[in-house]
């Protein structure tokens, strides 16, 4: 300790040891070889205070998309059968009926999840960036407590890049992990908020202290110049022997807001909608093709899903006092209805194409109660269910 205040000129904070000391300070008189050699973070802008900066943004807006993806899930109707994963067990949330009104509604809770979702992307990596040297503390806790709390911090930095990158795989339609990403993405969020609790709980007092230690408007005025260390802290955030500011404080966070920023510009155009679906030039929905009928763009054609519009194929009317099926020439002989229809999709992006087709309640001519359900399928193949009202889209001629 004496020699290395002498080096760096600031004492170190002595470590604080819980229950049994003895254990964690023999486990810390024995490190691991060439762990010294990995702690080589002498940032000087590591510190309490701006990993509390990037942590209070966190804890305002990481709330907001995990509810709207629960939403998500509700929405679905899982008291119908209808969500994804179906049968999540006791992991399950209250069920209620979405409303239909107003019809922005899932626009804006989702378009909020995704959204809100990728642009605190650098906000994220900025925050492990700052407790990057947490990594390789060592020993790696100093009480039970500890140990704890750093097991939530494997569910919670697992549980959101996991969050992160099936979230971003699902939206570009790739599918690489192998497994079901509603699953996963489901299951894996109620992981991430165990974690982000616990987490919360253990640091939310230390939080508050290390905001009020210094202003946020007077270090936005301290340039790279004169850009100091914070003081050492028992957390060891703080680099005992930094470099020289390559940056100021202010720089970082303008650096990271920026980012924020960028990736907003380049993913609301494809909630939004209007000219803005131009700027989401990187996002499969975040480009239009004309004003025609093309220009709404859809996720796979029916011969790529496998999907034989024939001789066999046949929309079948359950749920009134008798069945009916109707082939596809009937179909097309019946009367058409043209609506403006409000779009949303799971994976964030919206549209509002002008769609042709045949309500349910025309089916009322051919014999069938428009109040019951609708299973359109080909006669052997999965079926797919439309409720009453809904526009009942076919393919034309």
């Amino acid at each position: 300790m004496p020699a290395l205040k002498e080096r760096t000129g600031r004492p170190q904070v002595p470590p604080r040891h819980g229950f049994p000391q003895r254990l964690w300070k023999t486990v810390e008189e024995h490190p691991p070889p060439g762990l010294d050699q990995l702690n080589r973070w002498r940032s000087p802008l590591r510190g309490p205070w701006l990993t509390s900066i990037f942590g209070v943004t966190l804890l305002v807006c990481l709330p907001l998309v995990t509810v709207t993806g629960l939403l998500d899930f509700i929405a679905y109707g899982p008291q119908f059968g209808q969500a994804f994963p179906g049968d999540v067990g006791w992991l399950h949330l209250p069920f209620f009926d979405w409303p239909t009104r107003p019809a922005w509604l899932f626009r804006l809770t989702q378009g909020l999840h995704v959204g809100l979702g990728i642009v605190l992307v650098p906000v994220i990596l900025a925050k492990l960036w700052s407790v990057v040297p947490k990594l390789f503390a060592w020993p790696p806790a100093r009480s039970l407590a500890n140990i704890l709390e750093r097991l939530s911090l494997l569910l919670l930095v697992g549980g959101i890049l996991f969050e992160v990158a099936t979230g971003v795989l699902n939206i570009q339609y790739d599918y690489v992990f192998g497994f079901s990403f509603y699953e996963g993405h489901y299951y894996g969020a109620w992981v991430f908020i165990g974690g982000f609790v616990v987490h919360v709980s253990f640091k939310f007092r230390t939080m508050v202290k290390a905001l009020r230690s210094r202003s946020l408007w007077a270090e936005l005025k301290i340039a790279k110049a004169d850009t100091k260390p914070e003081p050492l802290d028992e957390e060891g955030l703080v680099a005992v022997n930094p470099r020289p500011a390559t940056i100021s404080r202010r720089g970082a966070l303008g650096l990271v807001a920026g980012g924020a920023l960028f990736v907003a510009a380049i993913t609301a155009g494809q909630t939004v909608g209007g000219i803005s679906r131009w700027g989401a030039f990187l996002l499969p929905r975040g480009r239009s093709y004309g004003n025609g009928p093309t220009s709404f763009q859809i996720n796979r054609t029916a011969v790529a899903a496998g999907v034989k519009v024939d001789n066999t194929w046949r929309l079948s009317l359950t749920g009134g006092e008798r069945d009916v099926q109707l082939d596809l020439a009937t179909l097309r002989s019946m009367s058409q209805h043209t609506a403006d229809l409000p779009l949303a999709c799971v994976e964030g992006w919206v549209d509002r194409p002008v769609v042709v087709g045949r309500t349910a309640a025309g089916f009322g001519a051919a014999g069938w109660d428009a109040g019951a359900g609708v299973r359109a399928c080909p006669v052997s193949g999965e079926e797919r269910v439309v409720r009453a009202g809904d526009l009942t889209i076919q393919p034309s001629a």
